[in-house]
């Protein structure tokens, strides 16, 4: 019965909360507005943001001190919607480029072009390369004259002098001197070279002259004995000595860059030689060439007149040649080829006559490195006494005469380069030699007062291998230029004989080597050196007798130190190794020895 009352109570409270509600005013809604000015440029995003953020956390439960009196301290709040809820989105971000309105276009001046009335040329063909200018020299002197002198142990004496007008473009006018001696340890084993000589060269518009003269003269004893018949050390080595006075003179058409050209050259040269007994000999060499060439078409002759007379205690004769040599030759970007024949005449002591071939043939394998060739020729040798002097300074007296002939020389082999700076050649051939002249022993007496010494005396005769002997070998040469301040270079000849008349190939060896070095270090110091290598060789005595002669090698080298611009300082040392060899028989060559000196440029 309580609860009812209750009911009724709390019905009346909610109806009066209801009327008090009803009315109260609610505020009008006003229409939106449209904005007449155009809206402002995007803000930044940030802006954007914070403009759209709405703060709600006084509608969410809190009761502020304004509207706690009106709530009543409930925990209900009024909440009055006035307007629908309209999100707020930031403008989109935009980078905004305005047109560059200022007119950058550069002026182009208006051109004019003018054609070339010139034909395009397809030669694609190899044209000679101009000389490059020579930079002009600064601070440099002028190194027109050069002497210097030394001296060591042997009694080594050595000079040398060479004199130049300068820097003529058109006339080159100079001498020379020259001197090395050297003494041994065996008695009179002594050796000198003199030579003074004087050249000229004057080149013309058209013609070039060039002439030399030179005097050579050679001194050694007849030191070689046999060392096992020698029973009187007493005796006295016979002297030789060897004269020579030479002289040449050409003239020559200077060269032209011309499809179509004559050129032509004239050649006079000769000597008169004679030694301390009564050898002599005499020769002149009138020479001359003409040549046409028509493109790469070439089509000449060449012509030679030797005229020589020898003379000797037992005989004197007239040694003498007339040669021909006409010839075609034709060149294109990979091949060359000289295609003529050699014609001579002897005439004097032996009248003959030869045809010989004189053909060469270059083929290039593979461009700018490797180049085939092969050559077949054939001439007449004359056995000169200055020559053979040369070869060998201990020859005896009335050497016989025989002239030898190369009847058919055939050379085939390749040359080039294999890398930059390493260029090779290597030959094999087959030469068919009739009367190849070789050297051999001639053992006789020495004199101690008027008394002979049996068997103990020893110099050289030249015997001859009567018939066709045949020379087959090989030759090889690597020459390696690593920068312009190294060189190396090397030389290697293999020879097998086959002779007609004589049993082997008297005191020509059969294998030889050559090799040296030239090393600049920087602008004063300079570095030289040589190796000699030659093979065993066989001498033939008085009474056939063989003998055989070891093997032997030879090395040497030297230094050159520039002090100044003017003064320089060397030292040379010859038979590193001290080796005990013997060139020929019974002469045993010089030990190792040392010179050194100074030289002066002015």
């Amino acid at each position: 019965m309580i609860k009812r009352p209750i009911y009724i109570l709390l019905t009346i409270l909610l109806a009066a909360s209801a009327t008090a509600q009803a009315q109260v005013k609610q505020p009008a809604k006003k229409p939106a507005q449209k904005s007449t000015q155009s809206k402002p440029a995007a803000k930044k995003l940030g802006d954007a943001a914070a403009k759209a953020k709405q703060d709600t956390s006084k509608k969410g439960g809190q009761t502020t001190p304004a509207n706690s009196a009106q709530n009543g301290g409930s925990l209900s709040e009024e909440i009055v919607v006035t307007t629908v809820y309209k999100p707020v989105l930031a403008d989109a971000v935009k980078i905004r480029r305005n047109p560059n309105l200022d007119d950058t276009q550069p002026y182009k001046a208006p051109l004019s072009y003018t054609t070339l009335d010139k034909r395009l040329e397809q030669n694609s063909d190899i044209r000679q390369l101009e000389a490059m200018k020579m930079p002009a020299e600064r601070d440099s002197l002028p190194a027109n004259n050069f002497v210097r002198a030394g001296f060591g142990s042997l009694k080594t004496t050595f000079g040398e002098a060479y004199f130049n007008n300068g820097q003529d473009e058109a006339l080159q006018v100079g001498a020379f001197l020259k001197h090395f001696g050297q003494q041994g340890n065996l008695p009179k084993q002594n050796e000198s070279r003199s030579e003074v000589g004087v050249f000229g060269k004057s080149i013309g518009e058209a013609n070039t002259i060039t002439g030399r003269v030179n005097y050579l003269r050679r001194n050694n004893y007849y030191y070689g004995y046999n060392t096992l018949a020698l029973t009187n050390p007493a005796a006295e080595p016979r002297k030789q000595h060897y004269n020579t006075l030479s002289a040449e003179g050409e003239l020559a058409r200077n060269y032209q860059d011309t499809d179509r050209v004559l050129t032509y050259a004239l050649k006079v040269n000769g000597y008169l030689f004679n030694n301390a007994f009564k050898a002599k000999e005499n020769n002149v060499v009138l020479s001359g060439y003409l040549n046409q060439t028509i493109n790469q078409f070439y089509a000449g002759l060449g012509a030679s007149l030797d005229l020589a007379s020898q003379k000797d205690s037992l005989y004197s004769l007239n040694n003498s040649f007339l040669r021909l040599n006409p010839y075609l030759k034709f060149q294109g970007d990979n091949y060359k080829i000289d295609a003529g024949v050699n014609i001579a005449q002897e005439f004097g002591f032996s009248s003959r006559f030869f045809i010989f071939p004189a053909v060469k043939l270059e083929f290039q394998v593979i461009p700018d490195f490797v180049r085939l060739f092969a050559e077949a020729k054939g001439d007449v040798n004359r056995t000169s006494l200055r020559n053979l002097s040369e070869a060998n300074p201990f020859l005896d007296q009335n050497i016989g005469i025989q002239n030898s002939v190369d009847k058919l020389d055939i050379t085939v082999g390749l040359k080039g380069r294999i890398i930059p700076g390493l260029g090779f050649k290597a030959a094999i051939f087959r030469n068919t030699v009739s009367d190849l002249p070789l050297f051999v022993s001639n053992v006789q007496p020495a004199l101690t007062g008027n008394q002979p010494i049996p068997g103990t005396l020893h110099r050289f005769n030249v015997v001859y291998d009567d018939g066709r002997a045949r020379i087959s070998g090989f030759n090889g040469e690597l020459d390696y230029k690593a920068s312009d301040d190294v060189n190396i270079f090397g030389r290697v000849e293999f020879r097998d004989y086959k002779l007609a008349s004589q049993a082997q190939p008297w005191n020509l060896p059969k294998f030889k080597l050559t090799a040296g070095t030239a090393i600049h270090i920087n602008d004063k110091v300079d570095i030289n050196g040589s190796l000699l290598f030659r093979g065993t060789t066989k001498d033939l005595l008085t009474n056939e007798q063989v003998v055989t002669l070891k093997s032997f090698a030879d090395l040497s080298g030297g230094v050159n130190y520039k002090a100044t611009k003017q003064i320089s300082v060397f030292v040379q040392v010859n038979n590193i190794l001290n080796t005990t060899y013997q060139t020929y028989l019974n002469y045993p060559n010089y030990g190792f020895n040392i010179f050194g000196g100074a030289g002066f440029t002015f």
